[in-house]
């Protein structure tokens, strides 16, 4: 049997599934490329304040005008071509009148990206183009991580079991993560109101970081992952049975859990430490990242204790099965 790996194209993929995945790649590698090329050209912007003589600073200055154009003409792909289907999804639900993790994401890049260019075009403010490129760039690794893990499914009975009970945990995770979504949504505006009235320099700053982080990537990720990891288990032991399956089904439900309370109270941890400044733009991105990668990882977790479990109980190759003597 080979080994089952989420990356892995299943033979029965739709030719349009098999179009989306290599399209968000390209998105996805697209916005990597940007990100480090950006992060390399911000780095004059971090000597600003470092002590230097009159004719050091003007050419330094100089360097920085130069950097942030080089950086706008990198960063506008990755908003217009890489974060589309995000701004696809946020004016679908806006349409719609309702809320996704699309609009969080959308009103983040946004408020990075705009006051950012305006800054370049001004000469003189702060810019966020390696915030937005990290954002996005990061945002799309969850994404893709995500993508994979829900087209890696297999067929049958006891798949169709697991897609059920997918469908059951995702309503019940979509609802708890919009509310939660909004309410830090309108925490990040009224930080942002009132860091406006006492330090306008850092208000933009300020609520960028916290509607970065108010992007419900991790959460969108416990579910998908842990009913993939599920998935994942039944391909690797076919002959499993209805008692072996109502064991499994528990076992992702509660690591389902276990990855959404985590993203939570990551999300309310990190909130106020953004809303009193402590938190940069580029670092609540880093630990958006972490955070999706920490519910994959627990996904993970899962899928290797139910192989361990079933590896455990195959017979070691050239021993005979233990046998019970008959009177």
């Amino acid at each position: 049997m080979r080994a089952f790996s989420i990356f892995s194209l299943p033979d029965t993929l739709a030719h349009s599934q098999r179009l989306q995945r290599r399209h968000m790649l390209a998105r996805l590698g697209l916005a990597w490329l940007a990100m480090m090329q950006v992060m390399m050209f911000a780095f004059p912007g971090y000597l600003r304040n470092r002590p230097m003589g009159a004719e050091d600073q003007s050419f330094l200055d100089s360097a920085i005008v130069l950097m942030n154009w080089v950086s706008l003409a990198l960063t506008l792909p990755v908003v217009l071509y890489c974060a589309w289907p995000v701004w696809q999804g946020a004016a679908h639900r806006m349409r719609q009148a309702s809320i996704s993790m699309d609009v969080p994401v959308a009103l983040g890049i946004v408020a990075a990206f705009i006051p950012s260019a305006y800054a370049t075009y001004a000469g003189h403010g702060e810019v966020y183009f390696d915030s937005v490129t990290m954002f996005v760039a990061f945002l799309l690794t969850a994404r893709y991580l995500e993508l994979c893990a829900r087209q890696a499914v297999g067929s049958g009975r006891m798949h169709e079991a697991i897609e059920a009970h997918r469908i059951v945990l995702s309503s019940r995770a979509d609802r708890v993560a919009i509310w939660f979504t909004i309410i830090q949504l309108a925490v990040a505006f009224a930080a942002g109101a009132v860091w406006y009235m006492h330090a306008p320099e850092r208000a933009v700053g300020i609520m960028v970081a916290m509607l970065v982080i108010s992007c419900p990537c991790a959460m969108a990720m416990a579910v998908p992952t842990a009913i993939a990891a599920a998935h994942a288990s039944l391909m690797a032991r076919p002959s499993t049975s209805e008692h072996e399956l109502a064991g499994l089904v528990r076992a992702s439900e509660r690591i389902a859990r276990q990855s959404l309370l985590g993203a939570m109270l990551w999300h309310v941890l990190m909130m106020p430490l953004a809303a009193i400044g402590w938190v940069q733009p580029w670092l609540a991105a880093i630990t958006m990242l972490l955070s999706s990668l920490a519910v994959a990882a627990n996904a993970w977790r899962l899928f290797r204790r139910q192989t361990a479990t079933s590896a455990a109980a195959l017979p070691v190759a050239g021993q005979r099965p233990l046998s019970v003597d008959r009177p």
